[in-house]
């Protein structure tokens, strides 16, 4: 039961073979700068180089930072416009000659989390949250998924709440800790009032760091970070082509 799970991310992406019984990553993940433009013609071909590091064959799945619905591309934050209405899961699975299951990468960090990470057996309203070059969210209610909510674009001080709280903010901004954590925590109250949140999961590549600002946030939700951290996404990303691997069986 072990699968490749590819994160694409605004700033890099990465991959990594994947127990997808337990979660744990087989080795460290391998890493590639996303190119620039991150058009689909140069996504795929970085895909096709990071895939060629694992000797495994089978689907391949790949946590994506866009609206994902059946394959279909619809949305382009933090990569190339030329990906929106395009077929992203067509075009990845061509350039690697496997099937390939796309999905939203908050999504496939949130079903990791939720099936074997820091959200497992938790009922109630849960959100994933992942906070790097923007911030993805992933919504859960009594543990089914509703997909590509997207809530990093909701409107916050006359910004896109990920433009005023990302990680990448944080970086560009010089925010302190302390600065940056008063932010998410205004980020988390929106999200509570619209959604009256039970549990809210902390993830995302700034988790690599949550001792030093996981005590400054507070909600009235719960808070935890991701117990698979920044390789939240690539677990999920294998979880998702361990299904599609089983529906095509």
């Amino acid at each position: 039961m072990v699968y490749l799970g590819l994160d694409v991310g605004g700033s890099s992406i990465k991959g990594a073979l994947v127990d997808v019984a337990s979660g744990a990553l087989l080795d460290s993940p391998v890493t590639l700068t996303t190119p620039r433009p991150a058009t689909p013609t140069l996504v795929a071909a970085s895909i096709r180089e990071l895939a060629s590091h694992f000797p495994v064959q089978g689907a391949v799945g790949v946590a994506f930072p866009s609206v994902v619905k059946k394959g279909i591309t619809y949305t382009a934050a933090n990569i190339d416009s030329a990906w929106i209405g395009v077929n992203g899961e067509q075009i990845i699975s061509a350039a690697l000659g496997r099937p390939v299951a796309l999905l939203n990468d908050a999504d496939a960090a949130g079903i990791a989390e939720m099936r074997l990470g820091a959200g497992r057996g938790h009922n109630g309203t849960v959100m994933m949250l992942t906070f790097g070059t923007g911030i993805g969210s992933a919504l859960f209610i009594d543990g089914r998924l509703l997909p590509n909510t997207e809530l990093g674009h909701l409107e916050l001080h006359g910004r896109e709440a990920e433009h005023f709280a990302s990680a990448r903010v944080r970086s560009d901004e010089h925010l302190d800790w302390s600065q940056w954590a008063e932010r998410v925590n205004t980020v988390l109250e929106a999200y509570h009032v619209l959604f009256w949140l039970d549990l809210a999961i902390i993830g995302g590549g700034v988790t690599d760091n949550y001792e030093q600002f996981g005590h400054l946030l507070h909600s009235r939700a719960g808070i935890v970070p991701a117990s698979f951290r920044a390789n939240a996404g690539i677990v999920g990303a294998a979880i998702a082509a361990a299904n599609k691997e089983a529906v095509r069986s």
